[in-house]
């Protein structure tokens, strides 16, 4: 109903300007419609040497790998998860590897452990994207046949990135939307926190705890 009131108003007041200011419409329609033909200003193209920089700013690992780095190493995970809200968690353990590869510009992490009592094995890619200026990633497992892929900035106060992004649900055959929160409190420990958005609702379905050796 607030939205019928709302439209009626709008056409009420369009109609009242119509009759009172029809030249003032007209030169307005006029100009606008100048405007939606007159070609958007391009960029200036970029020289050889403009575009060379771009391309070696891009490739090249700065700040932000190099901290990626110092998250390198063996971790033990604890991890709890949920399959439907309300029902209870399920904990178990594993452990993961972070590694950086090609040049330090991406960390590969390799998981190993126990997911839903079954035998659970991850691998994941983080890395960060100079141009974007946000960290990426992608996740795969022996759970699924897709791959996940996630984007996210990182607040410097709090050393936390939240990431978000997509994956396939399996009951639905279509991409459902994923959040993730991880935070860094110090040099030795993470904390991991999934989110799944299903039916327009956001549910945890997961929070790890790690533990660097």
């Amino acid at each position: 109903m607030k939205t019928h009131l709302l439209a009626f108003s709008f056409v009420f007041a369009l109609a009242s300007c119509g009759e009172n200011k029809t030249n003032d419409t007209t030169e307005t329609a006029d100009t606008t419609a100048m405007a939606a033909e007159a070609p958007a200003e391009k960029a200036p193209p970029m020289d050889s040497a403009a575009k060379m920089k771009a391309w070696m700013d891009y490739m090249t690992p700065g700040d932000m790998h190099k901290w990626l780095a110092s998250t390198d190493g063996n971790w033990t995970v604890e991890t709890e998860s949920w399959m439907e809200e309300g029902q209870p968690s399920v904990k178990s353990t594993g452990s993961m590897v972070n590694k950086m590869i090609m040049g330090g510009r991406y960390q590969q992490q390799m998981y190993k452990g126990e997911m839903m009592g079954q035998p659970f094995e991850g691998m994941g890619l983080l890395g960060y994207d100079n141009s974007k200026k946000m960290f990426v990633s992608t996740w795969l497992d022996n759970m699924g046949t897709g791959i996940m892929h996630m984007e996210g900035k990182m607040d410097e106060a709090t050393k936390t990135i939240n990431f978000s992004g997509s994956m396939t649900d399996a009951t639905t055959g279509k991409d459902c939307k994923m959040r993730e929160v991880v935070r860094f409190p110090d040099e030795k420990t993470q904390h991991f926190e999934m989110y799944a958005e299903t039916d327009g609702k956001e549910m945890k379905m997961m929070e790890m705890k790690l533990t660097k050796k």
